[in-house]
């Protein structure tokens, strides 16, 4: 199958970091919002997050063209109905999720094929949702979806292989390497990474060592790009929260019961670096050294 037109519907940062590469890659992009306010926003916003590329030296200016005229942001989701594929990417809520997909049923074709953007929810009762159970499948990107090398792609009960096929081939027109999961709670790396996140917010809180101290050994000791805590941050310790809540509820182990310390600092608003403020400190998106006092008290 050839993909030559995509919808998304959401137009949040993954809403977006899709939209970038799938555009960069040949492909024209339909971006559905809840309202024109919210359509506007998104484009200005990846007008802005391209720009910045472009200062950094990571596009030409061509290609930042390139992207915008491939990008379109509409307030209507029935303009999806002509995509080729159609991808959801709405926030990390099922029954949002489920509104989403029957929402798509009302107004695309019976053959066409849904993308359901997810890092922890059942993708088999997304699907339930569609009225088209065996043409739903999860693809879970990694943000940003611009440089993430991976993702994996989730069948549910019904997924039918010609459905599974096509994840993964725009997977591979998008450059990345696919792993193929069955569904399952936090699938792969959703699952594997909390209790490693959790850990070393618990070493944190029982004053084993500093946050600073945790990162450095485990991202040095391990070779890791980002110590867990400043990955955490930058993930938002909401919503790592909200993962570790959903894999404590859906699977009862104790490992993902979120770190006392997470929940402290979640309520305090210190989100990570949307905030400014989590087990660092942020201005913009760049970490920022802080005294050595203030340093104590972020970690505890």
């Amino acid at each position: 199958m050839e993909i030559r037109k995509l919808g998304i519907v959401g137009g949040g940062s993954m809403g977006k970091s899709i939209a970038e590469k799938v555009a960069s890659n040949g492909i024209d992009v339909t971006v559905v919002e809840v309202s024109e306010a919210k359509a506007l926003r998104a484009r200005e916003e990846l007008a802005a997050g391209l720009e910045h590329e472009l200062q950094k030296w990571g596009i030409t200016q061509s290609e930042k063209k390139v992207v915008l005229s491939r990008v379109t942001f509409v307030a209507d989701l029935a303009r999806v109905a002509g995509t080729d594929l159609v991808i959801e990417t709405v926030h990390e809520d099922l029954e949002a999720k489920k509104d989403v997909m029957r929402r798509l049923e009302e107004v695309c074709p019976p053959e066409r094929i849904f993308i359901t953007n997810t890092s922890t929810l059942s993708i088999t009762e997304i699907a339930a949702a569609s009225g088209r159970p065996d043409k739903v499948v999860g693809v879970h990107f990694l943000y940003p979806v611009t440089t993430s090398p991976i993702v994996e792609i989730v069948r549910a009960v019904e997924t039918s292989d010609h459905t599974f096929a096509t994840a993964v081939a725009l997977a591979r027109v998008l450059d990345k390497t696919v792993i193929e999961v069955f569904d399952s709670p936090g699938f792969v790396m959703t699952r594997a990474v909390l209790p490693f996140l959790n850990e070393a917010m618990s070493l944190v809180m029982e004053g084993v060592a500093s946050a600073e101290d945790v990162d450095r050994a485990l991202q040095l000791g391990y070779e890791f790009k980002f110590g867990p805590l400043e990955y955490a941050d930058r993930v938002g310790l909401d919503k790592v929260m909200g993962w570790m809540e959903h894999l404590f509820r859906e699977l009862g182990d104790v490992k993902y019961r979120p770190c006392p310390l997470l929940r402290k600092m979640v309520r305090a608003g210190y989100l990570g670096r949307k905030s400014g403020r989590g087990f660092f400190l942020y201005e913009g998106h760049r970490r920022v050294e802080a005294p050595h006092r203030e340093r104590k008290e972020v970690a505890r």
